[in-house]
């Protein structure tokens, strides 16, 4: 009689821990907005969060330190006219973060060292182009000012930020409303999710469609797809009888899937979070009480379930941590800062060990705040890879960021095929 072997992992016995009361951030209104984005967005010095504004779109900006209740009169940042749907901070730069919005604009803001003091109406850039929403907002991983955004026009907009330029249109490709956007780890390559049910992986600067897959998921609902490692791709999606399934692809030959999981019956769309570093894909559904995660590796079935944090109350979105902001010292491997109705509750995802020493098979060097290249240089062709750092003395944020600078002498009328629209020039200093 065979006897059932056990699959070798180091991440078998991760487990999720929500944070005590006092360090989670209370009196908070979420927004009541249904759309499926993350709704909240965090970096090592800031955690943001769009939160319910009467008479047109906000979010909160707060320190990571300024835990528990929260004054009902704490500045927002307050400039867009409608609801705000996406937030994402810059990568390279922790205080600066855009949003988009249903007054079909993206703005760029600055928040100041130590937070808001008064609310911020007056964004560094405004970046119009969309004729609808804008839903999706991805900063590029390596490229200075770089940032992608799709709206329900069925349009993506790659933008030069330090210019407030629309440099790339792709309007042509999707012919539904655009669930999903992102780039892969060098941002050589986009992938995109669509309502007519096709990922599809584009060349950013041609616009044009590398490989596509048609009916990735049978069910009518969102589908949401990530790259993981070695360019391969995973979905999340709905059955024809509306099981919620997570699946694996190979965009070299899309014909079948390496895996394909059904998952439960639930009805929220399953948002994925990959860490290229560790293998791990976790899953929070919207709604949902729990956060599954997965080992994604190169042996069948591809992609193996390790453990599901679950607690009492759901969630109405979620934000991910970068992996410089985590605590080393303490095997955190992920940290996610769940959204409650009034509340933002961190989740703290540890590896138990028992020394104390750097563990470096848990924390191999990761994607630092650094660029690797500039804008124009990229939107010219060059490619840029990550710039990696090790997390072996605790992760600085005190790094010399890259700052932007607004001159208003060189506020130019830019006429462009989207219309006239003024566009604030800005350069980028080191």
């Amino acid at each position: 009689m065979s006897r059932k072997v056990v699959r070798a992992s180091k991440f078998r016995h991760v487990f999720g821990q929500g944070v005590k009361a006092d360090q989670c951030y209370d009196d908070i209104r979420i927004s009541q907005m249904t759309w499926d984005s993350n709704f909240c967005s965090v970096n090592p010095k800031f955690v943001a969060m769009i939160v319910d504004a009467s008479g047109g779109g906000a979010f909160l900006v707060l320190p990571l330190n300024k835990t528990g209740r929260i004054d009902m009169s704490q500045p927002t940042v307050c400039g867009h006219t409608g609801p705000v749907l996406d937030i994402e901070f810059c990568p390279h730069n922790d205080n600066i973060i855009a949003s988009g919005s249903e007054d079909c604009s993206v703005m760029i803001w600055e928040i100041p060292e130590g937070g808001l003091v008064t609310p911020l109406n007056d964004p560094v850039v405004k970046l119009e182009g969309h004729s609808k929403r804008v839903g999706i907002l991805s900063w590029h991983p390596t490229a200075h000012n770089v940032l992608m955004s799709a709206g329900c026009d069925n349009v993506v907009i790659l933008w030069n930020v330090a210019c407030g330029e629309a440099m790339v249109r792709i309007d042509s490709v999707h012919p539904d409303l655009i669930y999903s956007a992102c780039w892969n780890r060098d941002g050589s390559q986009i992938l995109t999710s669509c309502k007519d049910k096709t990922i599809r992986v584009l060349d950013p600067r041609k616009g044009t469609v590398i490989a596509e897959k048609e009916k990735t998921h049978e069910g009518s609902r969102p589908v949401k797809a990530v790259f993981v490692s070695d360019g391969k791709i995973l979905s999340t999606g709905f059955s024809r009888m509306s099981e919620r399934q997570v699946a694996l692809w190979d965009p070299k030959s899309f014909g079948e899937p390496l895996t394909l999981q059904e998952l439960d019956t639930s009805s929220g769309v399953l948002l994925p979070f990959f860490d290229p570093d560790t293998g791990i894909v976790y899953l929070c559904g919207k709604g949902d009480s729990s956060i599954r995660y997965f080992e994604v590796t190169d042996e069948a079935p591809y992609v193996h379930y390790l453990s599901m944090y679950s607690s009492k109350e759901s969630q109405k979105g979620m934000g991910y941590m970068p992996k410089r902001g985590l605590e080393v010292n303490k095997c955190e491997i992920a940290r996610f800062y769940k959204l409650h109705e009034r509340k933002c509750e961190p989740i703290v995802m540890t590896v138990p060990r028992k020394s104390d020493l750097f563990q470096e098979d848990l924390y191999p060097d990761t994607m630092g705040p650094e660029p690797s290249v500039e804008a124009n240089e990229w939107f010219e062709g060059k490619e840029g890879q990550p710039i990696l750092i090790s997390l072996k003395d605790g992760f600085a944020t005190t790094t010399k960021t890259k700052e932007f600078k607004v001159h208003k002498s060189l506020l130019k009328t830019t006429s462009a095929a989207m219309g006239s629209q003024i566009v604030s020039c800005l350069e980028t200093c080191f």
